[in-house]
Formats: C-alpha cells, sequence, structure tokens
C-alpha cells in the first residue's frame, strides 16, 4: 500500500465534500471514502512496520494482527512500536474532533454505514456549542432536487434561527450572527445527540492523520537503530 497516496485521497475526498456540501448523498459518498482512507493509512503504518521490523505477516496487516505477531516472535522492538503506537493514537484522540472521528469510524465499522446525514443551518463564523437548525427540503435519492428551495428553506427559517443563536452568542460575549452570515453544511448526530458538521470534521482531522503518519515513521527509525 502506498501510504501517501491515500494521504492524498483524503484531501481530495475533503475538497469534494467541501464541494458538494450540503448535499446528504454526496457528502455521505466522499465522507465514507475519506473514513476507508484513514482506515488504509492506520492499517498502512503495521504494513510498513511489518517490513522494518521483519515480522512476516503475509495476509492483511492490522494493529492487533501486528501485536499478536510480534508477542508470538518475542520481537520486543515491534512490541514496544505498537505499544507507543496504542498510546500515541489515545493521545491524538483525547481532543474532541479526533475523538469525534474515532467514534465515527467506530459506528462505521459496526454498522457498515454512517449516522443519517442531515442539512443544518449555521453561523458562517463558527464558535463551540453554537446552535444548528435542520433545514428539511424535498430530495431525492438523499439528493437536493432545487437549490433554490434551500435558499427559500433558509431564508424562511432565518429568524428564529437568529434569535436562538444570539441569545447563545451574547450569553457568551461571542460576536453576533447577521442574516448575511448565515450558511448550510452536512452534518451528522452521534448518539450523544452532538451534532457534527462533516466538512469541518475533516479539515481539523487530516492534519493529525498525516502527524500520527510522520510521528510513526520517526518511532519506528528511532527503535530500530537504538
Amino acid at each position: 500500500m502506498n501510504i501517501e497516496e491515500e494521504i492524498k485521497k483524503c484531501e481530495i475526498f475533503l475538497k469534494q465534500i467541501k464541494q458538494y456540501d450540503p448535499d446528504p448523498f454526496y457528502v455521505n459518498y466522499f465522507f465514507i471514502k475519506y473514513i476507508n482512507s484513514i482506515e488504509n493509512i492506520i492499517n498502512g503504518i503495521f504494513e510498513e512496520a511489518n517490513t522494518d521490523f521483519g515480522l512476516f505477516i503475509s495476509e492483511k496487516i492490522t494493529q492487533k494482527k501486528f501485536h499478536n505477531k510480534a508477542k508470538a516472535k518475542q520481537d520486543f522492538n515491534a512490541l514496544k512500536f505498537s505499544e507507543w503506537f496504542s498510546n500515541k493514537y489515545e493521545i491524538e484522540h483525547k481532543n474532541p474532533y479526533p475523538n469525534i472521528m474515532n467514534k465515527i469510524r467506530q459506528f462505521k465499522n459496526m454498522n457498515e454505514k454512517l449516522p443519517e446525514i442531515k442539512i443544518m443551518m449555521r453561523g458562517t463564523e463558527r464558535y463551540k456549542d453554537d446552535f444548528y437548525q435542520e433545514i428539511k427540503i424535498d430530495l431525492k435519492n438523499k439528493k437536493i432536487i432545487s437549490k433554490e428551495q434551500l435558499e427559500i428553506e433558509i431564508k424562511r427559517q432565518t429568524p428564529i434561527f437568529l434569535e436562538i443563536i444570539n441569545k447563545k452568542r451574547n450569553e457568551n460575549e461571542e460576536p453576533k450572527v447577521t442574516k448575511k452570515k448565515i450558511t448550510s453544511s452536512a452534518f451528522l448526530t452521534l448518539e450523544d445527540e452532538q451534532k457534527i458538521e462533516i466538512m469541518y470534521l475533516c479539515q481539523i482531522y487530516t492534519p493529525v492523520i498525516r502527524r500520527l503518519l510522520d510521528e510513526s515513521r520517526d518511532k519506528i527509525k528511532k527503535i530500530k537503530f537504538q
């Protein structure tokens, strides 16, 4: 596997999510591809480690298979890397958005699909715990039929949206949202009812997986040549 190609794919899928946002069908389609590339990158890290540590695992490699083979061979360097990666992954995913991405990946792996994606109104400038309002319009096969209908519905719901979001903004001494500072994006909702903007999540997570890859490669070198 070429991990650098998977990193490029993540960047391409992010651009496509931005392009089609807030269309639920296309955002869902490219977000699944994005998540699949993340899975490939993580497995690819252990493919590289398999080669570097000479474990000779022939089947498709996962961290679990890598760890079990290292344990069976009593390869302490390989075990050291596996344990380091687990700790590093946990640290990286303690932050809110990486943690959310981890939950979404787990949901997809368990259910073979993503949580339902909905179109939501939001302020163009993002602030923590902002209010988001669902926009219900006609869809065909989960695709937006009419952008004009979307714009009409946004205008119709704008007064209520502004009232609610600005109440929160005022209480937190944050900038007021005006009707010119409203947009729509594709969101999904996790089990705890937390609403997640998919495009923004991917923007934040792409550097995280890049850093995890780079630091993993550095760690392998340090362990091998210590």
